[in-house]
């Protein structure tokens, strides 16, 4: 979706583009006042989006709110990109129990530069804005600071909840800590900012620079915050540090293997946050897609958006490749025999009408039997209380150990494929007889 500069789309138009994927916007209605005075003046909103360059790499994670940004710039709008060079000195507290170590000059600026490369895998390079807060904060005197540190107070910044909590909990919080929001809020200022985007534990620091601009004299900007990002394990934030990170760096085959590596469930909200297609598109995909498929196709769209279509298609020949040896090695054959049931066999008592708030429950040890996976319901109920019982990926995976004789599922129309291994034994469950939707 692009326009060209100066001719902007309808605000409507503008508005859905930029909620797909957003977490909250304060507020919408003057996003909306925003995008209608731009559009009525051909004249582009000044959006940014900042950085501290405290890491040399960035992952799928930090991708998340840099495609928002992508996204005010297909719109026609200004897309500044700032690295925080001064504000990386200090040390972002957001998150942190206690003071975050300081990165020296030669780090902060070797990384910058890191990111000044690796923005551009999603920002287009010849409409995008780099700027560096150090550019004004070195200009900075001791009477400017005072100026800042007198727009707010202490009782503002402690309602923090990073800092209660560490002021509740006696811990130290650093002076130049306490300063960290109100630089970042300045840099709104700087930069007569329109709108400023962010993840959603960035909200206070956001919401720091609307006031400090009504202080200045300047209208404020809206805030547009993103969600966090989960990483492989599908419960965590994406980190590096947590080792369940995908960086932007990394090779094809790596890329394609991990993100064939997460649920079937966190499939989606990857869709919705690290791709352009839109959320009516996706939700055609859940109710048609088989799952498999789905995740491949979101595994070629990542990899192209920073490889190449061709690198894409050629990791997802070599997965293929990778992953057949895999389920021999593991004694899954190949073609899974399946085994086709209807769901009013397997259907638990208190389960909802199929489509009914798009989840079912079935009885996974009654479907263990029909499977061939167990000799009786006793046997079954043995089976899962000793964890035998084991739902594999779609392809081919380990997956999850169960001992519940319920399982609930999400619904989709017309069948629902399970892949279940009773030791070495592997069966296909087809739930069929679930209607149309």
């Amino acid at each position: 979706m692009s326009f060209p500069m100066a001719n902007f789309a309808p605000v409507d138009e503008q508005l859905t583009y930029l909620k797909k994927g957003s977490a909250e916007i304060i507020r919408e209605a003057d996003l909306r006042a925003k995008l209608e005075k731009s559009r009525a003046a051909g004249k582009p909103l000044r959006v940014k989006l900042g950085m501290d360059p405290t890491a040399p790499d960035l992952h799928l994670g930090h991708t998340v709110v840099l495609r928002k940004l992508k996204h005010f710039q297909d719109l026609g709008h200004t897309a500044i990109f700032l690295i925080g060079d001064f504000t990386g000195m200090i040390g972002d507290p957001t998150g942190r129990s206690v003071t975050r170590p300081p990165l020296t000059r030669e780090q902060i600026e070797e990384n910058a530069e890191t990111y000044k490369a690796q923005v551009f895998k999603i920002l287009d390079p010849q409409k995008t804005v780099i700027d560096f807060n150090r550019r004004w904060f070195a200009k900075f005197t001791a009477d400017d600071f005072i100026r800042l540190m007198a727009k707010y107070t202490v009782s503002q910044l402690l309602e923090r909840e990073d800092f209660h909590k560490r002021f509740r909990e006696e811990k130290p919080i650093a002076l130049h800590e306490l300063l960290y929001p109100l630089v970042q809020g300045y840099d709104s200022v700087a930069l007569e900012a329109d709108v400023e985007l962010g993840g959603t534990d960035q909200k206070f620091n956001l919401l720091v620079g609307r006031e400090l601009q009504r202080a200045y004299g300047q209208e404020s900007q809206v805030v547009l915050t993103t969600p966090i990002l989960e990483g492989l394990d599908g419960v965590n934030k994406m980190s590096k540090s947590l080792g369940n990170a995908i960086g932007i760096h990394e090779a094809p085959l790596e890329m394609y293997g991990k993100v064939m590596s997460i649920s079937d469930e966190m499939m989606w909200r990857y869709y919705e946050l690290l791709t352009d297609v839109q959320v009516d598109e996706i939700e055609k995909m859940k109710r048609e897609a088989h799952p498999m498929q789905a995740k491949k196709e979101l595994a070629r769209r990542i990899v192209g958006d920073f490889h190449s279509g061709e690198a894409a298609g050629k990791a997802g020949e070599d997965w293929a490749k990778l992953r057949s040896r895999e389920l021999v090695a593991e004694n899954i054959p190949e073609d899974i025999e399946e085994v086709r049931v209807l769901y009013d066999q397997v259907r638990a008592p208190d389960s909802p009408m199929p489509g009914s708030d798009n989840i079912v429950v079935i009885r996974l040890d009654r479907l263990l039997v029909i499977c061939g996976l167990a000799d009786s319901n006793t046997d079954a109920a043995r089976k899962l209380k000793a964890s035998s019982v084991e739902l594999l990926r779609q392809d081919g995976s380990r997956g999850e150990i169960y001992t519940a004789p319920h399982l609930a599922l999400v619904y989709y129309p017309m069948a629902i494929r399970l892949i279940l291994r009773v030791g070495k034994k592997v069966k296909a469950a087809i739930i069929e007889g679930l209607g149309d939707g």
